[in-house]
Formats: structure tokens, sequence, C-alpha cells
């Protein structure tokens, strides 16, 4: 049950409550004093009748009788033992209130009737009903409100909190006044945090920018030096190590720009199949352990993307899986299904290695963090920047391990926006 609902519920049951505490309240209160006053005036008219038939010898005009034949058994028995006394019946003649005393031999007895106080005790109970369904249902719509607004203002602070999660630091609950309650103090810690989280993620990005913009200048005087030495092994090795730390260089500033927005995509109509065999059969890919599948109507399936940037997600995705898995690797092309943008045009990248971390699948691709050590060795920027790049062309970049194989095996997939109808086609 929402949150609204479980409020509304609680109001009403409160407000049932409280009617019904307050109804019984006044029925108790209204019948005892009643009550009271019935007893008080049979009282009052028995004495006059009992001085009157010791006057007299008649009661006749008092409004009391000698051994009534009504009167209730108990009070009879108390009168026989020489008391005097009161008592309430509810008979079928009745409600009565009926006073005795012994009069000689006789029982001098009085008996008020009670019909139509209890009925107006009756008419008392049925109109405090009605003022209790009365504001049940002016308070229940006002609880409803009130409790759909605190609802509408928890969800928004959930909301953001999610969109925080998945990396939009700018996200803010809404910046108007609010009031000052636990939901205010709640949406203010949130904003507290995103600011605070946003200002460490971008101080760890100028600091990632900077460490990179300085190598850069002296690193490419080493790597000039590195290949003016003489040919050797010592040589041989210093230049390969000199390119690794060249290539770590590239990416990190690859990364800072990213991060920094400054990176512009180059959107046009491209052949996805196509597209992909080029990609994977350009030099410096393992192209010969690569299988690439094209699926039925993937050959003429078109998306709108930036060929370079797609170039750049699937050669760190196939060479990831070279590197750290198992050949051969699959590069499978799906059309999609045209019903739905949901299941778009796919790439689809697999290895037949152990599959990727438990961290990398919940948390995604972290730069630095090349997860289990099966995985092999790296800097773990690869798929970071594969991650920043498909953000960029609007494409969907999810990983995965494919439990029907008996090794696991990791699977990586691009789901690309399709060519909408309105854009120009390459083939028109």
């Amino acid at each position: 049950m929402a949150l609204r609902w479980r409020i509304a519920a609680l109001v009403a049951a409160a407000i049932c409550a409280v009617a019904t505490a307050v109804g019984v309240i006044v029925h108790t209160a209204s019948r005892d004093r009643e009550l009271n006053q019935a007893r008080d005036a049979a009282r009052t008219t028995l004495d006059r009748a009992a001085m009157a038939y010791a006057r007299t010898g008649s009661v006749q005009g008092t409004g009391a009788a000698l051994d009534s034949p009504g009167l209730p058994g108990r009070l009879r028995k108390l009168t026989e033992r020489g008391h005097r006394g009161t008592e309430f019946t509810t008979r079928p003649t009745g409600p009565a209130m009926w006073a005795a005393r012994p009069a000689g031999d006789q029982v001098l007895s009085v008996r008020i009737d009670m019909a139509t106080t209890l009925g107006d005790i009756s008419a008392l109970n049925t109109t405090v009903a009605w003022a209790g369904a009365l504001t049940t249902a002016v308070v229940l719509p006002l609880g409803v409100i009130s409790a759909g607004r605190m609802s509408r203002r928890l969800r928004g602070a959930a909301g953001t909190a999610r969109r925080i999660a998945a990396g939009d630091l700018d996200a803010r609950i809404d910046p108007s006044p609010r009031p000052r309650d636990e939901i205010a103090e709640i949406s203010t810690a949130v904003d507290t945090m995103a600011a605070a989280l946003q200002q460490r993620l971008r101080s760890e990005q100028r600091f990632t920018a900077d460490v990179a913009h300085e190598l850069r200048t002296p690193l490419m005087g080493l790597v000039t030096a590195a290949e003016l030495l003489p040919e050797s092994e010592a040589s041989g090795f210093v230049r390969d190590r000199v390119r690794v730390l060249a290539a770590l260089v590239e990416d990190l500033l690859e990364i800072s720009r990213l991060d920094a927005g400054a990176e512009r995509p180059d959107l046009s109509p491209c052949p996805l199949g196509p597209l992909v065999r080029d990609i994977v059969r350009r030099p410096g890919l393992p192209s010969e352990e690569v299988r690439i599948v094209l699926a039925d109507g993937a050959r003429e399936t078109e998306v709108w993307t930036d060929p370079r940037r797609l170039e750049r997600i699937l050669a760190n995705l196939v060479v990831n899986a070279h590197r750290h898995g198992h050949p051969p690797v699959t590069v499978t092309v799906t059309a999609g299904d045209e019903a739905g943008p949901s299941a778009g045009p796919t790439v689809t990248v697999r290895d037949r290695g152990p599959g990727f971390p438990e961290t990398l699948l919940a948390d995604g691709p972290q730069r630095f963090r090349t997860g289990a050590r099966e995985r092999g060795t790296g800097h773990g920027l690869g798929l970071t920047i594969a991650q920043g790049h498909a953000r960029l062309i609007g494409a969907r970049l999810s990983f995965a391990n494919d439990s029907e194989q008996g090794g696991g095996g990791a699977v990586a997939s691009i789901q690309l926006p399709r060519l909408n109808p309105g854009e120009p086609s390459i083939h028109g």
C-alpha cells in the first residue's frame, strides 16, 4: 500500500475511533443523567403519594398505585422486608423507572415511563453518528490531499537520489521554498550530498586532467629520446614501456575531455552491418580471432551515430575481450525490433573467458579498477572510455555474463539509436 493510502487509512481509523469514543461517552452520560432524574422524580412522587395515603387512605390522583401487578419482583421483595427502593426495567410494555415502599400490608409504587426519554437518547446517538460520518467525509479528503503532497515530495526526493546515483550530479530537488519539516530535512540532506559529491568528483576530474596534461610534454620528449636509442633488447623494452605510458596518458586525456563535456559527436546515418565489419577488420585489432555474425536484417539496418566514436567503443570492447577472455571473440549485429525503441539495433561482443567481475556488473566500469585477477591486467580505462563515448552518441552500453556457456563468458552490448524516419538516409 502506498504511503498516502496508509496515512489516509490511519486518518480514517483515528476519526472513527474518536467518533466512537465521543458517541459512547455522550450516550453513557446522557443515559445516566436521565436515569438519575427519573429516579429522583419517582422518589419524589412516591413520597407525596405516601403522605396522601397516610392522610386520606387513598392514592387517587397521586400517580401511585397500591399492589401494582407490574411491580418488579426484586423491588416487591425489598418492600416486604420493610425497605423502599427504585429499579429500572425494560419490559415489553416499555422502559420505566419504578419506586416502591411499604404501606401497611400493601405496597405503594410509582412507575415513570421512560420511552420518550430513551427515544431522545437514541436520536442523540444517531446525531452523533451522523456527525462522525460528516467529519470523516470532510477530514478524510483533506488527509488524502495532505498525504498525497507528502508522497509526491518523497517520490521527488527519491527520483532525484536515483538520478544522482545514475551519474547526474547536477540533479537537485525542487529548489522552491519548502515547509520546515522532516521531508525538507531529507531534501536538504540529499542536495547537500549531491553538491559534495559533485565537488569531489570535479576535483578528481581536474586532478586527472592536470596530471595527464603535465605528463604529456615530458612524455613526448621521452618517446622521441627512446626512438633515438640504438637497437638492442634493452632499448626495445624501453620503447615498449614508453608506448604503454604514452597510450595511458592519451587515455587519461580522452577521459578528461569526456568528463569536461568538451567532446561533441558528429552524427550521421550509417549502415550498421558494413560499418561494424570495417571497424573489426581494421589494422591493430586481432581480427583473425574475431568472428562477425550478422543477423537477419542487420546488413540493411541504418543507425544514427558517430562512426569514429562507434569505432572507439567497439575497438575497446574487442581488445578487452581478446586481452581478458578466451578466443574466439564473437561480434554479433542484430537489427532489433521495429516495434519500439527498447530493442533497437544492437552490437554484442562476446568472449569465452571467465566473465566480468561482479563489481563491474554492479557498479559499471571504474577507471584504474580492473576487477577480478582472472580478467587479466590493465588500467581499467578502456571500458570507461567506451562508456563515455556511448553516452555521448546516445547509445546504451551494458555488461553481462553469459550463463548459458559452460565457462561463462563476458557479454558487452551496444544498443544504438535507430535512424528516425525524418532523418536523411544514406541511400536517398
